[in-house]
């Protein structure tokens, strides 16, 4: 029997997609700040502080600072936004992506309760879902994989949403099996994915080859979830062709960035 609020949700959109989740009368849903595009009348909403997944209910005040301190190391607020319907019949409320690119249902029952993904990639989710922090226990992983040391954790049983840009694809790993990608364009994967970062190749394929230093590798077996276009480069290619940027192209996916013929001759 689930523990999360069973909601029903739509997908609307291509490029600039937003779900609308239907609550039945007492039902929650859970969002980041800021993402509520609309909602029906006799839906109420409500600052709560934490994650809003009622896990830390009767807990002391110095442990819900330490909840909420977790979550502003992965970058978000220590406040959630929860959306109730008090009314007597089903209605709706909806949710869109900051910028271009797709909307991604996700049941948690089935990835075994447990997901991992980047830090600005959850949207929303049934209330009941705990917004956790993953750490990453590989230090080359955590210095040059993109993401940090620190990555999102969603636990629990019922839907969460994420958002990503460009292009979504899902990708079901078999047990030793490895794929290798631009550290950027990972969004989520399983709990028992095995998640390290390479050198690319030689010394002139990571020079003059335009891919950078290092790749990520994913070793299954395993769920993955991988996005055609990571908000970096799109920020970097908007900031390369404007005037102001000069064209000026900055590192993506990387603390060290892309390091390629391009940025050696200062063109992109």
């Amino acid at each position: 029997m689930r523990k999360a609020h069973e909601i029903e949700y739509q997908v609307y959109g291509d490029d600039m997609q937003f779900v609308e989740i239907s609550l039945d009368p007492g039902e929650t849903v859970v969002a980041e700040a800021g993402a509520m595009m609309y909602m029906d009348g006799t839906i109420q909403s409500d600052t709560v502080f934490g994650d809003g997944s009622d896990r830390d209910k009767g807990k002391g005040f110095m442990d819900k600072m330490v909840g909420a301190g977790k979550r502003a190391l992965t970058g978000e607020s220590i406040f959630m936004t929860t959306f109730t319907n008090h009314g007597s019949a089903k209605k709706a409320v909806a949710f869109a992506a900051p910028y271009p690119g797709k909307v991604i249902p996700l049941d948690l029952g089935d990835c075994q309760g447990q997901l991992i993904c980047q830090r600005d990639a959850f949207l929303c989710a049934a209330k009941g879902i705990a917004i956790e922090i993953a750490f990453q226990k590989k230090v080359g992983a955590g210095l040059f994989g993109g993401e940090g040391f620190i990555m999102q954790r969603l636990v629990g049983d019922g839907l969460a949403f994420l958002h990503a840009g460009g292009t979504i694809i899902k990708k079901e790993l078999r047990a030793g099996e490895v794929i290798k990608l631009d550290t950027g364009c990972l969004v989520a994967m399983t709990a028992g994915t095995d998640y390290d970062v390479e050198f690319a190749g030689n010394i002139k394929s990571a020079m003059f080859g335009g891919e950078g230093l290092l790749l990520a590798t994913l070793k299954g077996p395993g769920l993955v979830w991988l996005q055609s276009l990571p908000f970096s480069r799109l920020a970097n290619r908007m900031h390369a062709a404007s005037s102001r940027g000069g064209g000026e192209k900055k590192g993506e996916g990387s603390l060290l960035g892309g390091i390629g013929v391009k940025n050696l001759l200062g063109r992109d």
